[in-house]
């Protein structure tokens, strides 16, 4: 086998042929370098593609966390402005729960409301290491959790008391059943009827003849009939132990059994019965009690 190769060189027709002989080690070590050449090139070219990739792909997660950073800390902001709203609200609560214990008759609701009094912000951690900042944020997110579950609670709580307390004043008699003068006041007085002295039980109302009577509160009529004593009288019990009786009427506008509301007219003025005019006798009672009426209406 030839150690060598014969190159031919034939540059035209009139020049002669020209051999050039080379070792067949050179050609074999000309083409393993080219062939380590190409490859060097192509790993270059190849590593250089990876970095600007990689440059890229790293120009583009630096952007990405610094917007993660700046929506990190607009989210402490706002988590912050939100427990300052979440503790206002805990104060107009309190504030709510005092004035409805305050004003209601028998001092149920109770003034204690849970909630967390942890003050700190969330914008003192943003010049902390981001891990401190997302534990902050966590914790901070339990406790806004924690406070709304309190909040929600209590809101709950109160307009429950609230609407039992609308109930029980829809149910109290606080409005007068007819306008005129009261002739008579509830307590001893001098009979009309007799000598001598006698326990008046109601207020006798004086007005015109046939003026309409009202339902001082909401209730259920449990008596609507005639009596020598009463004349026309119609009773309403408004639950609780309190009831409200209307002597002396001309016509009754209701019937026992039926529900009434306060306003509704359940009568009119008249002198039936035992009576000295027309006038409304109107009476209070407390577990079938009577109670002086000026106790429950809201002005004399």
């Amino acid at each position: 086998m030839p150690d060598h190769f014969t190159l031919m060189i034939i540059p035209n027709r009139k020049s002669g042929v020209k051999k050039i002989s080379v070792p067949k080690t050179i050609i074999r070590n000309i083409l393993i370098a080219s062939v380590l050449i190409i490859l060097v090139t192509l790993y270059v070219v190849y590593d250089y593609a990876s970095i600007k990739r990689d440059r890229a792909e790293l120009a583009r997660l630096r952007q990405q966390t610094k917007e993660q950073s700046q929506q990190f800390r607009d989210l402490a902001m706002k988590m912050d402005a939100f427990s300052d709203r979440m503790e206002e609200l805990r104060q107009v609560d309190k504030k709510i729960r005092t004035l409805a214990y305050e004003t209601s008759r028998d001092k149920k609701l109770p003034l204690g409301v849970g909630g967390s009094d942890n003050e700190t912000k969330i914008k003192s951690l943003l010049d902390q290491d981001q891990q401190k900042l997302i534990a902050g944020m966590r914790q901070g997110i339990e406790k806004l959790n924690e406070d709304a579950g309190y909040r929600e609670k209590s809101f709950s709580e109160v307009l429950a008391f609230l609407h039992e307390q609308k109930s029980i004043l829809a149910c109290t008699p606080s409005i007068w059943p007819v306008k005129g003068w009261v002739t008579s006041e509830f307590g001893a007085r001098q009979s009309p009827f007799r000598s001598g002295v006698e326990f008046h039980r109601g207020l006798d109302i004086s007005t015109r003849f046939g003026k309409e009577v009202i339902a001082p509160a909401d209730g259920i009529v449990v008596i609507s009939a005639y009596d020598s004593q009463d004349g026309n009288f119609v009773k309403i019990d408004h639950g609780r132990g309190l009831a409200t009786g209307f002597a002396h009427l001309s016509k009754m506008a209701v019937k026992q059994g039926m529900r009434v509301k306060r306003g509704d007219i359940i009568g009119y003025v008249g002198d039936t019965g035992r009576s000295t005019g027309s006038h409304l006798h109107y009476a209070v009672f407390v577990n079938n009690f009577p109670v002086n009426p000026k106790k429950y209406l809201k002005s004399s």
